[in-house]
């Protein structure tokens, strides 16, 4: 791996980061409608402002916001403003910033979701490469038809599934919410405990739902891998069959399976948009849900350029590291 690669490669990244935040820039700027006047409209219907206020309280948020300059002045303080780390304030809870709300609830979709998608990960990677290995034992033969059946249930039947069943009808686990009522967060075993026992439901729903899919995409790459020369010449050479099994084919089955899992931490921004909202949690996916719902285009700006970041810088790391994970890879010219 060169310096010119690593330079074309931040280069391009650059290059896309740019292209996306432009996109986020314009497309709700393309909009018919006024997102300030029309949430105001709605505010009014609610009771919230005196209709004849709203005209003088349009013109006060556009100034305020930027939205009463030019498209090109708009977009030169877009970026500054991102420089600064202020992609401005919430409509719908003024005047409380876009960037404190996403941080706040930033920790709870990051932690939910980066461990679950981790154990899915493994739990999936490993049976679903026992499940093509011609030696496994049928125990693990026989979990190709769960993992089938698990692919093909949604997260969230299986969150309302087990809303019913553990929390309601057994007693067993929290409804939902990230903690107790009245708690306070502080950095204690009890505060852990706590959290911990919220986030089994919701993480158990999306590692069940995910390690179906992990499995069956493991047994297809160990599938293709199985014939292989190097496999069969280190079977020639007696090693045994667990080395066989762990340095060969799982590592060289592994490549594609590493790819989609830095996609899919990449996307955890993004959050858990339905479980969030049936289990009542406080992450990302339910404020973008809440902002989608109020019209509160501000936040639903800042959620989506986080999501772009996350996802580019996942992806440039992978190409920087990924020479490293497989030897094969060379990026040199001939």
């Amino acid at each position: 791996m060169t310096i010119g690669y690593v330079a074309r490669r931040i280069g391009v990244f650059i290059l896309i980061i740019v292209v996306a935040v432009s996109i986020n820039f314009i497309m709700p700027r393309i909009r018919s409608t006024n997102p300030i006047e029309q949430r105001l409209y709605s505010m009014a219907g609610q009771g919230g402002v005196y209709v004849n206020q709203i005209q003088d309280m349009i013109k006060i948020y556009n100034e305020k916001f930027g939205l009463d300059k030019p498209l090109w002045v708009q977009y030169v303080n877009y970026w500054n403003d991102l420089f600064h780390l202020d992609l401005g304030k919430s409509l719908a809870f003024y005047p409380e910033t876009t960037t404190e709300m996403i941080m706040r609830a930033a920790p709870w979709t990051i932690g939910l979701l980066t461990v679950s998608t981790i154990i899915a990960f493994v739990l999936g990677t490993v049976f679903g490469a026992l499940m093509a290995w011609p030696r496994t034992s049928r125990i693990a033969l026989g979990l190709s038809p769960l993992f089938m059946t698990l692919s093909a249930i949604p997260y969230y039947l299986l969150g309302m599934l087990f809303i019913y069943v553990v929390a309601m009808n057994w007693r067993l686990l929290p409804v939902g919410a990230a903690y107790s009522a009245g708690v306070t967060l502080k950095f204690n075993w009890a505060t852990a405990l706590d959290i911990g026992r919220h986030a089994l439901l919701p993480g158990a729903s999306i590692v069940l739902a995910g390690i179906g899919s992990w499995g069956l995409g493991m047994r297809a790459m160990m599938t293709t891998v199985l014939g292989e020369d190097y496999l069969r010449m280190a079977d020639a050479n007696g090693l045994r069959p667990r080395t066989i099994f762990v340095q060969y084919a799982l590592r060289n089955a592994l490549l594609p399976q590493i790819t989609s899992l830095a996609i899919s931490l990449a996307v955890v921004m993004s959050g858990a948009v339905l479980v969030e909202i049936i289990f009542g949690y406080p992450g990302v996916g339910n404020l973008l849900f809440t902002a989608i719902a109020n019209n509160d285009y501000f936040v639903i700006q800042g959620i989506s350029l986080f999501i772009i970041l996350s996802i580019g810088i996942v992806l440039l790391a992978l190409d920087l590291i990924y020479p490293l994970i497989d030897p094969r890879i060379r990026y040199r010219r001939g």
